[in-house]
């Protein structure tokens, strides 16, 4: 998986990739990071980007020409593919989530742009822009944080990136359902033990709780998720078992 990020600072972007999991899977070849400074396609003596919105209003606004420019240096000398896919990181877009990752990871390329100031001349994202995506409903400085939040999910799912691929197929959010919790040594602390079946070495029962215990943290922290999870019959009761209990409570509050 390679990356492509227009941006105004590369550095951020090189800066966070370069640690942890994916600064291995950088090093190990798993995923490539290009980040393009639009301001080298500017064109002036100062390198501005930037210009007053036409109709007034607070702010400024990236113009087209540097941000055209770039991306047609990125298609024409750095990316393989035809047609990438050309994200723009904007609270307008839809919000990204782990099936969407999924998605974005079986592309060999992806091209990412940021904005800054008051956003981006509108011509240019009609141009060039395929995926409007947001990471929720809250407005930042730039397109950075977004971007590096996609692409941190994006290569967890890349072949080779984590040591063990069975955990991309675990954590939270797959299969609709929250990962269960965690626990390692000591085996007791503050008088909390760890839970009896994660000593017994019995797979079975541990893939039973495991099971168990995301259907659970499921419903109790992320009920909205439940609607797209598969769940057996006996899942299905221990949910409605779950929800009143809740309203019982609830009523008792009140009471």
């Amino acid at each position: 998986m390679k990356f492509h990020i227009m941006t105004l600072f590369p550095e951020m972007i090189i800066n966070a990739m370069q640690v942890s999991i994916t600064g291995r899977a950088i090093k190990a070849g798993h995923i490539q990071v290009d980040a393009v400074n639009i301001r080298d396609y500017a064109g002036n003596k100062h390198n501005r980007v930037d210009d007053y919105p036409y109709g007034g209003g607070a702010g400024m606004v990236m113009q087209a020409e540097p941000v055209y420019r770039c991306f047609q240096d990125i298609k024409k000398h750095r990316i393989s593919v035809e047609d990438p896919k050309v994200i723009y990181l904007s609270p307008q877009g839809r919000v990204f989530s782990q099936d969407a990752a999924k998605e974005y990871a079986a592309e060999e390329e992806l091209v990412f742009l940021c904005g800054h100031y008051e956003g981006i001349d509108e011509r240019v994202l009609e141009e060039i822009v395929t995926d409007y995506v947001s990471i929720g409903d809250y407005v930042l400085t730039g397109g950075e944080l977004p971007a590096l939040v996609m692409m941190d999910a994006i290569s967890r799912l890349v072949p080779g990136v984590l040591n063990n691929d069975i955990s991309a197929q675990t954590e939270s959010f797959s299969g609709s359902l929250l990962e269960y919790p965690q626990y390692t040594r000591p085996e007791e602390w503050m008088g909390k033990k760890v839970p009896q079946v994660l000593l017994s070495g019995n797979h079975k029962l541990l893939a039973e709780w495991y099971r168990q215990q995301s259907v659970i943290r499921t419903a109790q922290r992320r009920p909205d998720l439940l609607e797209k999870a598969e769940l057996t019959e006996q899942e299905q009761d221990l949910v409605k078992s779950m929800e009143g209990a809740r309203r019982d409570t609830s009523v008792n509050g009140r009471s």
